[in-house]
């Protein structure tokens, strides 16, 4: 927000050729009859003699040929008080004052101008053009406080002003940290340029937006980024209207902020599809956080780390496919030093009905430990081993998890399970067992009968 001096000094070099030029019209009246600028003794005033006039063309010359040592030797040479009309000394003075503007020697084209407004009869017209002027550069050298004090002066000349001298004003506000004073100077710019059908700009929303910012009216920063994504779609808008809706706390109109940005291929950092995946999840939409990830960081725009692997897992569970998550999860949990990731891991191979890969991946979720809650990971690594059939190691696991009073009943269940199937397969040993020696005893009665 910082004024840029490039910028600026074109600005300054607009007003100063006005200055310029309206001193070349007076300038002209030097070849009117003596008839005519005898009329009145105003008239006598604010004529330029032929003589002051040469000798101002002739430093013009030299300014145009870019010998502005010689155009400010000539023209100091020439302004002399005692000899000079007011009107003959605020021509001189303003060249003298654009010489040293072309030199790029600003204090001194400050001082020049100073000297200019001083005189008490300075043609009104060429009072305002030069005050403005003294008002830009005193900006360019960062004297804001006499720059407010000098825009306001002109204010109180002008009757009509245009809509740029308010931006100045504010900038210089700005500069000053008065950030609540910004706000009327830029929206009466607005309300000039709108009146007169000139484009309101850009910067000047982007300047209100700012003060309002300041002033943490997020209502009306939310409405200026609306205004500014319509006219100048942008990223960054879209960003700052996010920004707007998470102070207003409409966490929920986020994501058709990011939604839209990423449509419009307005999202470049990975941190902004992170964001946005994010955001999927929180509005119960994991399958487009799934298809967003995995697209990003499969491309080499979303890091392959811990965090965001988790994150992608995350994702493809809540979107139940398991098969999905699987991979994200099993690089999640190998770059991870604690077992949680292990555990989740343990789990989709649970849920795929994968019991093998479900009891090496929670057996290295114990080994690694830093569970939020062990037991749910012993009940997950008992129904594995169940269906494994290791019916002893599935209840060393039940047994585990009973040790925390929640798990308590569901481990007993499940310990009763695995006992009643102990139970049963022992009885159909048996009965298998019966059978057979029933068959051999047949089978050998059969035989001696043969014999007989």
């Amino acid at each position: 927000m910082k004024m840029k001096r490039g910028t600026t000094l074109k600005l300054c070099l607009a007003v100063i050729v006005g200055v310029l030029a309206f001193g070349n019209a007076s300038a002209q009246k030097a070849k009117a009859t003596e008839e005519d600028r005898a009329k009145t003794k105003t008239k006598q005033a604010q004529a330029v003699s032929k003589e002051v006039y040469e000798r101002i063309q002739k430093a013009q010359e030299m300014v145009d040929e870019k010998n502005y040592k010689g155009a400010l030797k000539s023209l100091n040479n020439l302004y002399n008080p005692d000899k000079l009309t007011e009107y003959e000394q605020a021509n001189v003075l303003n060249y003298i004052g654009f010489v040293y503007y072309n030199q790029d020697d600003i204090p001194n084209a400050i001082r020049t101008y100073e000297r200019m407004v001083a005189i008490p009869t300075l043609e009104e017209q060429m009072a305002k053009q030069t005050m403005y002027t003294l008002a830009q550069l005193l900006t360019m050298e960062e004297q804001y406080a006499k720059a407010l004090t000098t825009i306001d002066k002109w204010f109180a000349m002008e009757t009509n002003p245009a809509p740029e001298p308010f931006i100045l004003k504010a900038q210089v506000l700005y500069n000053l940290e008065r950030y609540a004073e910004m706000i009327k100077p830029i929206e009466d710019a607005m309300d000039v340029a709108r009146k007169r059908n000139k484009p309101v700009k850009e910067d000047w929303y982007n300047l209100l937006n700012f003060a309002y910012f300041q002033q943490e009216d997020y209502k009306k920063v939310r409405d200026i980024q609306k205004t500014l994504l319509e006219n100048w779609p942008k990223a960054r808008y879209w960003k700052s209207l996010a920004g707007a809706f998470t102070e207003l706390g409409q966490d929920e109109k986020l994501i058709y902020a990011y939604d839209a940005a990423h449509t419009q291929g307005m999202l470049e950092k990975d941190t902004e599809f992170v964001t946005m995946a994010q955001l999927y999840l929180q509005a119960e939409v994991p399958y487009k956080a799934g298809v967003l990830l995995q697209e990003k960081m499969d491309a080499g725009i979303v890091p392959k780390n811990e965090k965001n692997y988790r994150l992608l897992s995350q994702a493809w569970t809540l979107a139940q496919e398991d098969g999905k998550a699987i991979p994200a999860l099993q690089e999640a949990a190998r770059l991870a030093s604690h077992g949680e990731l292990d555990q989740r891991l343990a789990n989709a191979y649970l849920n795929i009905g994968n019991y093998a890969e479900c009891v090496k991946s929670g057996t290295n979720a114990v080994r690694k430990g830093g569970l939020k809650n062990p037991d749910n990971m012993q009940i997950s690594l008992g129904m594995c081993l169940y269906n494994l059939k290791r019916y002893g190691d599935a209840k060393t696991a039940f047994r585990n998890a009973a040790k925390t009073p929640k798990s308590q009943r569901a481990s007993s269940q499940w310990i009763r399970v695995i006992d009643a199937d102990i139970e049963r397969n022992r009885q159909i040993r048996l009965a298998e067992e019966a059978a057979r020696k029933k068959r051999e005893e047949l089978a050998a009665k059969r035989a001696a009968a043969a014999r007989v």
